[in-house]
């Protein structure tokens, strides 16, 4: 199979065709011009996603789940985490463990553990009565069942330094999120072993010019990919170009943090059993809920697909091949699928996003196979 047009390759983009053979990327060949219809980039990697299309991951259904990823691969996101939310240690044991078949099969990529481990003064739209200090022994027992790829946590929590040394040990991405640190312990984080911060800046103690804070000190830190939600809500754009141009296409990573209500109607919608209201597609929780949780019209997730960020990136002054990096190429290497997916080079699994001239989706292949509008 011929894929011909504009191929955004992980060195810069050339007039040409991805040759797709048995469901990987066998070559890309230049030509002389490119023949096809608008740009071909990677499929993109999310690896913070609640839900979409009006499910959501945090219930631990697999029908849902599938639908959910459904979703996202139609706006171009062909490989994803899903993200569970602070929730009592059963049913977070009981969503990883039925979860864990569909990673194995490679419908998703893993599953991504924001919370319970989670300051109470950052929580945001997180139930402030599920949060607690890390345990060793329930991380444990949640990695021994399979598919956990990622976990969130505050590491000024008691005993989270040696929670993020236990996940780093284990094989899994310690990411440094809704905390109130102060420079030193987020730099103490990376040090233990933290490699991600999950949406930066929010859920975060801001920057002070005395006190920099988690912000500067995740930023600042070579071996740390830093998310950014590019919706324009979550983040200002000068704050979103600022910070990709500071870290680097190398070291940041677009995602979305949607929930159910992503590709939805206005309304109520839930994330994690707090009632959320989606007004101009803006999620906000709808009650404070325990006292000194989130207050009323806090933040609760995003309706963002993975194509929306990219030209909302481009649109506040990112490249196109930068963008292209931050979607795909660098989410998975950070979750250790680099060597599979993210990018169009030869051997990798051949997920393709065509787009047209204004960056809308036109089609999306998977492993080869394209899929259905």
């Amino acid at each position: 199979m011929i894929v011909d047009g504009r191929v955004v390759t992980p060195v810069g983009a050339v007039d040409g065709r991805v040759r797709v053979e048995d469901g990987r990327i066998a070559a890309i060949e230049r030509t002389a011009g490119a023949g096809g219809a608008g740009w071909i980039l990677p499929g993109f990697v999310d690896i913070h996603n609640h839900g979409g299309g009006g499910h959501t991951f945090t219930a631990g259904d697999p029908g849902a789940a599938r639908s959910a990823a459904a979703f996202h691969l139609r706006h171009g996101t062909t490989t994803l985490l899903a993200s569970l939310v602070s929730a009592p240690h059963e049913l977070t044991r009981a969503a990883v463990a039925a979860y864990a078949p569909l990673v194995a099969a490679g419908e998703l990529a893993g599953v991504h553990l924001e919370g319970p481990y989670l300051a109470p003064a950052r929580c945001g739209a997180q139930h402030q009565a599920h949060l607690r200090a890390p345990s060793a022994a329930e991380l444990a027992e949640l990695i021994d069942l399979g598919g956990v790829r990622m976990v969130t946590l505050a590491p000024e929590l008691p005993g989270a330094l040696d929670a993020i040394a236990l996940l780093a040990g284990r094989g899994v991405v310690a990411a440094v999120g809704h905390t109130d640190a102060t420079y030193e312990q987020a730099r103490a984080a990376v040090a233990a072993g933290a490699t991600v911060a999950t949406h930066l800046c929010n859920g975060m103690r801001p920057v002070h010019h005395r006190e920099p804070g988690p912000v500067v000190a995740l930023l600042d830190a070579d071996g740390v990919v830093c998310e950014l939600i590019a919706d324009g809500v979550h983040l200002h754009d000068g704050m979103l170009s600022f910070a990709a141009r500071v870290a680097g296409p190398d070291r940041v990573a677009l995602v979305t943090d949607a929930i159910a209500a992503a590709g939805m109607p206005d309304g109520r919608y839930e994330l994690g059993g707090r009632a959320v209201v989606v007004s101009g597609g803006v999620a906000r929780l709808a009650t404070a809920g325990s006292p000194g949780a989130a207050a009323p019209g806090a933040l609760a997730g995003s309706t963002l697909t993975m194509d929306a960020a990219v030209r909302r990136a481009v649109g506040a002054g990112v490249p196109l091949v930068d963008a292209a990096r931050m979607a795909a190429t660098t989410p998975a290497r950070v979750i250790g699928l680099g060597d599979r997916v993210g990018a169009i080079a030869p051997g990798l699994r051949a997920d393709l996003v065509v787009l047209d001239e204004h960056l809308g989706v036109v089609r999306v292949m998977r492993g080869g196979t394209w899929m259905a509008p």
